[in-house]
């Protein structure tokens, strides 16, 4: 299978979760819509993450992961283009990879995923990319990596 990325707009994006700009003017705009948090002993994490520039062109994967009971929110710090895909739920279980979804965010656009959506792992294009990540943690498994069949992205120029 191969998905064909689109550029990543707020439309589009809106069954998965909520895009986040970021700001070119003063003042402060909040992105409080697709936060979710299922665990009550869960408490809010923030992190920083790292992320070399994949050098694959097309992308292949095979695997997709979930936090089932949180959302998930990456904010570029320093980063070019990166790459978005999603999936949502199958009725059966496990994301459902006929409908899933690539986008290619800019720079300036960050994401966040709401609590079970199938997402890719985090992959810069051109650089480099440095996100700040919020999520919940409570001690207790909300991450799934599962298999699935082999699909290819192809990553505009």
């Amino acid at each position: 299978m191969e998905i064909v990325p689109q550029p990543l707009t707020k439309g589009a994006f809106a069954p998965f979760g909520e895009v986040i700009d970021v700001p070119q003017q003063a003042g402060r705009t909040y992105y409080e819509e697709a936060l979710g948090n299922l665990r009550p002993t869960a408490r809010p994490s923030l992190s920083m993450s790292f992320r070399p520039p994949t050098q694959d062109r097309p992308l292949e994967s095979k695997l997709m992961e979930r936090h089932e009971f949180s959302s998930q929110s990456f904010v570029p710090v320093d980063v070019a283009r990166w790459l978005i895909v999603v999936a949502p739920h199958a009725a059966k279980g496990g994301p459902d990879m006929a409908a899933a979804r690539a986008f290619i965010a800019t720079g300036q656009q960050g994401v966040t995923y709401k609590p079970d959506t199938w997402h890719h792992g985090l992959t810069t294009l051109d650089a480099p990319g440095r996100f700040a990540v919020f999520m919940w943690r409570a001690g207790s498994k909300d991450e799934e990596f599962v298999p699935v069949p082999a699909f290819t992205v192809r990553i505009p120029e």
